[in-house]
């Protein structure tokens, strides 16, 4: 095969056509030679060696090379891993700005860049050729018409997260036609987005979809798959296996006309990025892409012994975010999804080892710096998961301005009142308005925090309220994987049970997390299938479990049909009242001289709280009072921002307490909205005056409205 080969440039990295002819480019500071790879329909290799080098950019311009055709790299250097170097010429390598690989990883020994029967094991050099095994990266035409879409930019206190997985959504659900379950078609289709519409969120946050490994080694003999994920090998292609059609990188256009349908319903696309690791994994890890590229400049290894990786996040090995072309990767990476593929925001998976510079997380690292100060990052929602598992890695409230969190705290202290653990209601009521502990001191609001009480890993909300301990005897590692304290209560039982008790107080305690999550001050984050019940049936790291386990089961029983309105009533009273999801901090005053603060801290006989009793660990029940006459911030347009008031009464006791109307309170009548007790909102709810008592039951809340002068549509 005959290719004329021109110069070409070095920038942009990895393959561009346009519209004659396609230019390659691929960065590696220590490779000796970069061989150019294309292959025909038959899979024949037709190798192109690159001279031109500029920069550490090997490059070339190929004539008549257009979208479709697939290609890889070789890459010729020292093997010597003591030194830090992997370079293997036997070994194809997927380019890391591919936009679309046409297929999945194969498992086998030619993967690997060292002999697996060498003693001295990663230190062999392996001479089996493994591209029969390896996808190959496809030239794309990126042009598509978004017909004016353009990102949503949906504020954040006006933000409800749905947590969910690509395949997971809608993998069965029966109104989709089959060939489109599973995919972004399948995401994309009227049924997938009635019910997130129905629902009322306002994003969905898609767990990766980027290209990954879904074959790890220690996977290949238990016939489980990565289903997660969290594994990624290119960072700029959508995953080939979520794609109803993905030949010749149709899944490219697949994604945006997904984005796009979403886009069209109200609806903005978050992504689950992994940029602190690769599923090329630890030293005995295969050598797809990175690792036979430029290992020692892409990975972070350990000083003194290069041979080993550092490893902040329990995958094996760290991206070298010190490396500028590192750091250039993530951000055209991101650059791409934004501007080509129309997503609003990230979430960071373990964002604590990205801020790695030295070996302690550092707030001001090189790469938040960057992204302050990026004309199209810095204006989508960025979201950190802001933990790793080094050293100093736990840094919730830690990130710098512009960041959201994961507000881990939140989870384990909601949790931790409603299983009735001793705990301060200091704490609880910091996490209930907003945690200004924890952002108020460094200039963010209440939407810095991201609550929620379940997320992919972990328990759903049905087996949070149905196990004592996990069961991950299906993933077949002895259950020593996953999470040991979840801080769960079965409410007597383990697992599914047929007692009358025990089943009708798991439905209150479910409705009384989403209440609690859902009407906090913050960022309120979903789990794919909480809103229905969905149960993993005890197994807290679902993480290779594509199959029913993981899957949601659209087909509901009748309880959990009420559960589901239940949370659409809760979406719903978020949207229309303001006062659950204020812009800023309460101030703990009156504001506009009414003599009524913003916000009022009652004992259940409706005495303040002491400074004595937020410190007590044993105190289970608390009153609060929301006056929605007190916002302080403005609307959008200058407007004043006047809502309902509101009186909640916790009891996270197992008994009946009887909760007292606040004496400054009592003048004005009082309507019950919810009582977590009943399935869905209340109809007619009991009415309050004066002092009269409000029973509220052993375990659950009553929410109550001031009856009066409202600017806010009622919810009888």
């Amino acid at each position: 095969m005959y290719l004329s080969l021109w110069p070409g440039k070095p920038y942009p990295l990895g393959a561009t056509w346009d519209g004659k002819g396609t230019n390659f480019a691929l960065f590696s500071e220590n490779a000796t030679g970069v061989e150019l790879c294309l292959f025909d329909k038959q899979n024949r290799e037709t190798r192109v060696t690159l001279t031109e080098v500029s920069n550490f950019t090997w490059h070339c311009y190929v004539p008549a090379i257009v979208p479709g055709q697939r290609y890889g790299f070789r890459v010729h250097g020292p093997f010597n891993p003591q030194e830090g170097h992997r370079f293997n010429p036997n070994k194809l390598l997927i380019d890391p700005y591919a936009k679309a690989l046409d297929g999945e990883i194969g498992f086998g020994e030619e993967i690997f860049g060292y002999r697996w029967d060498d003693p001295e094991q990663d230190l062999g050099f392996s001479e089996l050729d493994d591209a029969h095994l390896v996808p190959k990266a496809v030239v794309v035409d990126e042009s598509f018409d978004w017909e004016g879409d353009k990102l949503l930019q949906t504020p954040w206190h006006e933000t409800v997260i749905y947590e969910a997985h690509v395949k997971g959504f809608t993998k069965l659900h029966t109104e989709i036609p089959y060939k489109l379950r599973g995919t972004y078609a399948g995401l994309a289709h009227p049924a997938s987005i009635s019910h997130l519409q129905s629902l009322g969120v306002t994003a969905v946050e898609l767990m990766p979809v980027h290209h990954y490994l879904a074959y790890p080694r220690h996977l290949v003999d238990t016939g489980l798959r990565n289903y997660w994920g969290y594994d990624s090998i290119c960072y700029l292609a959508p995953y080939t296996g979520y794609s109803a059609n993905a030949g010749h990188g149709q899944q490219v256009k697949e994604f945006k006309q997904m984005v796009k349908a979403l886009h069209k319903a109200g609806i903005e696309v978050i992504l689950d990025v992994v940029y602190n690791h690769t599923g090329e994994g630890d030293n005995l890890g295969p050598t797809l892409s990175l690792r036979g590229i430029d290992n020692s400049s892409y990975y972070r290894l350990v000083d003194g012994n290069a041979r080993f990786y550092m490893d902040f996040t329990g995958c094996g090995n760290s991206l070298n975010v010190r490396h500028p072309q590192v750091l250039k990767l993530i951000m055209d990476s991101l650059r791409y999804w934004v501007l080509e593929m129309h997503v609003d925001g990230f979430r960071f998976d373990l964002a604590s080892a990205l801020a790695r510079e030295l070996y302690a997380v550092d707030r001001l690292a090189a790469f938040f710096d960057i992204i302050h100060q990026d004309p199209v990052l810095a204006d989508v929602k960025l979201i950190a998961e802001p933990w790793d598992v080094g050293e100093g890695g736990y840094q919730v409230g830690e990130f710098p301005l512009l960041w959201s969190e994961w507000n881990g705290r939140y989870r384990d202290t909601v949790r931790d009142f409603w299983r009735g653990e001793d705990s301060r209601l200091a704490e609880f009521a910091y996490r209930f308005t907003g945690s200004s502990d924890l952002y108020q001191l460094n200039g963010r609001n209440p939407s810095a925090s991201i609550n929620f009480i379940t997320a992919h890993d972990g328990f759903t909300l049905n087996d949070l309220v149905s196990y004592n301990h996990k069961h991950n005897e299906a993933n077949q590692e002895n259950s020593r994987d996953g999470e040991n304290h979840n801080r769960s209560w079965n409410c007597g039982v383990e697992g599914e049970t047929d007692d009358p008790v025990v089943r009708k107080l798991r439905k209150q305690q479910r409705r009384n997390f989403l209440a609690t999550l859902l009407l906090s001050q913050g960022v309120p984050m979903l789990v794919m299938g909480d809103e229905m019940g969905r149960t993993q049936g005890g197994n807290n790291n679902a993480y290779c479990q594509d199959n029913q386990v993981s899957w949601l089961d659209w087909d509901l029983p009748e309880e959990n049909e009420a559960l589901l309105d239940f949370t659409r009533q809760l979406i719903d009273f978020r949207r229309k009242h303001p006062v659950f999801r204020r812009r800023k901090w309460f101030q703990g005053r009156a504001i506009h001289g009414s003599g009524v603060h913003d916000i009022g801290w009652f004992n259940p006989d409706g005495q303040q709280m002491t400074e004595e009793q937020w410190n007590e660990g044993f105190t289970k029940a608390i009153g609060i009072f929301l006056n929605g006459e007190e916002i302080a911030t403005p609307g959008p347009r200058g407007e004043r921002i006047m809502d309902d008031c509101f009186l909640w009464c916790f009891n996270a006791h197992h008994e009946m307490l009887e909760f007292s109307i606040p004496q400054g309170l009592q003048s004005w009548e009082w309507l019950t909205i919810i009582d977590t007790t009943k399935p869905r909102f209340v109809q007619r709810g009991k009415r309050y005056i004066d002092d009269t008592p409000i029973s509220v039951a052993g375990r659950s809340l009553v929410v109550l409205k001031r009856l009066g002068r409202t600017l806010v549509e009622d919810e009888e």
